[in-house]
């Protein structure tokens, strides 16, 4: 039997005090990012609920490399300092989807982008971290007037490339996995939070930049989102889409 020496003791020592400080750094770490998130949550008029400091995080230690969705640019048409505007395709693929309808539309996309972070994180089939991929979409449907938004907004993750084939089935009944149809957009970028008044606002500025046409959809729209929301001066796309041909 192999002896264990007073330096092997105070080796273990080491070790188990060197955890310990990992753990307390680590839950110091959850402590601050759940109070920054959960004082973005109140400006968006939901709460947090304690269990999404994990999810919150892991996300946070992967924001390095999150996957694009693929697509094909078609065709841009410049302004004065850059790119007013962009035609894409989009082909095909599988997305997770969440529907809400709350009062206003910062909370429904907040609510439905928690439960895409938990399904995300490990509450899946696999239980394990499935990779993050940017624009998360938000498909969104004006009011017959067209002043309004209408309450339900339809809230999508693109499954990682590794993922698509067979997707992780969601612990969250909520969360529909969709295969999603090819998509042409006609795409605009645009900074900050994104509210009801901030999505009317620039869904105007766009039509009066592409003016009179038939070529897209006026009651749907998507507001794609690039960064957590977590981010002050976040980067947003909307896009117009096109009709089929």
């Amino acid at each position: 039997m192999a002896r264990i020496t007073l330096e092997d003791l105070d080796g273990l020592g080491e070790e188990a005090e060197g955890g310990g400080e990992d753990e307390e750094e680590e839950e110091e770490e959850r402590g601050r990012l759940f109070a920054h998130w959960e004082a973005v949550a109140g400006t968006h008029r939901v709460s947090l609920p304690q269990d999404m400091a994990g999810p919150i995080l892991q996300m946070t230690r992967h924001s390095q490399a999150p996957q694009p969705v693929p697509y094909v640019t078609l065709s841009q048409q410049e302004k004065c300092e850059g790119a007013a505007y962009e035609e894409r395709q989009y082909p095909a693929g599988k997305w997770a989807c969440v529907t809400k309808g709350e009062p206003m539309y910062e909370q429904s996309i907040s609510m439905s982008f928690m439960k895409l972070m938990r399904y995300i994180c490990k509450e899946n089939s696999v239980g394990c971290y499935l990779g993050m991929t940017v624009p998360v979409l938000n498909e969104i449907h004006l009011t017959e007037e067209g002043t309004e938004l209408e309450r339900e907004v339809v809230t999508a993750y693109y499954l990682p490339g590794e993922f698509q084939q067979n997707p992780p089935v969601p612990a969250d009944p909520d969360i529909h996995i969709t295969e999603r149809a090819p998509l042409r957009v006609i795409t605009r970028v645009f900074y900050g939070m994104t509210t009801e008044e901030t999505i009317l606002r620039e869904i105007s500025l766009f039509w009066e930049l592409l003016g009179s046409t038939d070529t897209v959809l006026r009651r749907t729209y998507v507001v794609a989102a690039y960064q957590n929301p977590s981010v002050p001066q976040r980067r947003n796309e909307i896009w117009f889409i096109c009709r089929a041909e």
